[in-house]
C-alpha cells in the first residue's frame, strides 16, 4: 500500500485494536448458553472473533485487547490457544480483559464505552498513538490501515466503519446521516425513514461498530463519559451521538478497505446474530464460488489450528457410500456410509452408515447415528444425533421437540435430545 502525503505509513503499526468480546448474543438462542457470541464457531473451523483478530493482525496492528463478559471460558481458552503467539521483544501484546470489578467491586463492564474505560491504565501502559475499537461479532475482511489514513487525513476526532445498504433494509441498523464529506449530521439508531447517502440516495450507511479515535482524545472522552450519570456507557448510544454534536464524526466507507480476492464479486459483511443468518452465512461457503473467500492466502482467518487426521470417506456399496457433495468437511470427520449435501462439518464430526444430512451446518464432535435423516439443522458442539432420527420432513413435529426458526431451520441441541429420552 502506497503512503499518503503527508503521513508515515503505516500507521497500524502506531495502534492498538481493542474487541469487545462481552456480549452473549441472545438471538442465537440455544447456541449462547454456554459461550459469548464472539466464540460460537463459523466456516469449519473458526470462531466469529477470529475475523476481526484476523484484520487487525493483517493490517500490521501488533497490540491487541479483547474484552470478554458474558460465560467467557470458551472464549478465553480460545484465545489462549489460537493467539498466543504474539512477542513482548517484538513490541507485540495481546491483553484477555474479563471484567474483573478493576474500578469498582461491585461494577461489571456496563456497557461498550466502560469496557474499555476500566481497562485505560492498561492502554496507557503500552502508549498506542491509535486507538482501533471493534465488534467482535461479525463476518468480514478489512484492512483497517485506509480507515487510519482518513482519520489523520480529515483531523476527525473519531472515524466510524460504514456499510452500504439498500435504504428499505436499513431500519435494523445504526445509520448515519452524513453530508456530501462523510461527515456525520446525525447518527439514528434503527430509524423507520433511513437517510439515503447524497451520492446514492437508495443507499443508506450502517453502522458496522468499528471506530477509529487517536488515544489520548478517546480517554478523556471516556473519562468524561464515564462522569455523565445519565450515560448508558455505550459507544453507539452515548460517546458517538455526542461527538456528533460536540466534534468532527467522519464514516468511513467499507468498500475504499474491504478485502477481497480476485473471485469475491462484493465487500462482504454480515452479522450472524441470528439461527438463520448464522446457518445461511455458513452454508454459502458451501457454493462453487463463494461470497467469502476463506481460501484466500494473502488475508488469512488465523484461528486455533487444531491437530486432527484427515477426514475420512468409508464404504463403496449402493445405498451405503460415503460422500460428500457441494460440501465442506472438516479435519477429523468420517463420513461412514452416509451421504452429505450442501453441508458444513466442523472438526471431529461422525456420520454413520446409511443417514443422509443435507442443508446441515455440524459443530465440532457431533456423532450422526445410522439411518439418520437431517436437513435445514444447525446442530450444537457434541450432540449424539440418536440411529433414525429425522428432522426437517415435518416442521410441527420439529418444533414441538427443537427449537426451529421462522425461516425453517431447525437448531438441535444435547439437552433438547435429553428431554426427549425422559
Amino acid at each position: 500500500m502506497q503512503a499518503t502525503p503527508g503521513i508515515s505509513a503505516p500507521l497500524a503499526r502506531s495502534a492498538m485494536a481493542y474487541v469487545l468480546a462481552g456480549g452473549r448474543g441472545s438471538r442465537l438462542m440455544e447456541l449462547t448458553d454456554r459461550r459469548a457470541k464472539p466464540a460460537v464457531y463459523f466456516g469449519g473451523k473458526s470462531r466469529i472473533i477470529d475475523f476481526a483478530l484476523s484484520n487487525a493482525l493483517n493490517s500490521g496492528i501488533r497490540r491487541i485487547g479483547v474484552a470478554t463478559q458474558y460465560k467467557a471460558h470458551s472464549l478465553i481458552r480460545h484465545l489462549q490457544r489460537g493467539w498466543n503467539f504474539f512477542r513482548v521483544e517484538r513490541n507485540e501484546s495481546f491483553d484477555i480483559l474479563p471484567a474483573s470489578q478493576r474500578v469498582s467491586e461491585n461494577e461489571w463492564y456496563a456497557g461498550t464505552a466502560d469496557a474499555v474505560h476500566q481497562n485505560i491504565d492498561i492502554i496507557e501502559s503500552y502508549d498506542p498513538r491509535y486507538m482501533v475499537i471493534l465488534a467482535g461479532d461479525h463476518i468480514y475482511k478489512m484492512d483497517y490501515e485506509p480507515m487510519l489514513q482518513q482519520h489523520v487525513e480529515q483531523g476527525a476526532d473519531v472515524t466510524i466503519g460504514c456499510f452500504e445498504v439498500p435504504r428499505a433494509e436499513a431500519s435494523g441498523f445504526g445509520v448515519m446521516h452524513v453530508d456530501a464529506s462523510d461527515r456525520l449530521i446525525s447518527f439514528l439508531e434503527k430509524p423507520q425513514d433511513p437517510p439515503g447517502m447524497p451520492d446514492k440516495p437508495e443507499w443508506a450507511l450502517a453502522s458496522m461498530g468499528i471506530y477509529v479515535f487517536e488515544t489520548r482524545f478517546l480517554i478523556e472522552e471516556l473519562r468524561r463519559d464515564a462522569a455523565d450519570r445519565q450515560s448508558s456507557r455505550d459507544f453507539g448510544k452515548d460517546i458517538i451521538p455526542y461527538l456528533v454534536r460536540h466534534g468532527k464524526a467522519v464514516a468511513h466507507r467499507f468498500s475504499e478497505s474491504c478485502v477481497r480476492s480476485t473471485s469475491e464479486a462484493d465487500a462482504y459483511w454480515r452479522d450472524v446474530g441470528t439461527i438463520d443468518a448464522y446457518w445461511q452465512a455458513n452454508l454459502d461457503l458451501t457454493d462453487f464460488i463463494p461470497a467469502l473467500d476463506l481460501y484466500d492466502r494473502n488475508w488469512p482467518i488465523w484461528t486455533y489450528g487444531e491437530i486432527t487426521p484427515p477426514a475420512k470417506f468409508v464404504h463403496d456399496e449402493d445405498g451405503r457410500r460415503g460422500q460428500a457433495i457441494n460440501s465442506l468437511v472438516s479435519g477429523g470427520c468420517i463420513i461412514s456410509g452416509a451421504t452429505l449435501r450442501r453441508s458444513l462439518l466442523f472438526t471431529g464430526v461422525w456420520v454413520h452408515s446409511y443417514a443422509e444430512v443435507e442443508n446441515a451446518v455440524v459443530l465440532p464432535y457431533v456423532d450422526i447415528g445410522t439411518s439418520a435423516r437431517l436437513s435445514n439443522v444447525v446442530i450444537d458442539r457434541g450432540v449424539k444425533i440418536p440411529e433414525g432420527l429425522v428432522v426437517g420432513e415435518e416442521p410441527a413435529l420439529d418444533a414441538s421437540r427443537f427449537r426451529r426458526t421462522e425461516g425453517g431451520v431447525t437448531l438441535i441441541t444435547q439437552p433438547m435430545l435429553d428431554r426427549l429420552a425422559t
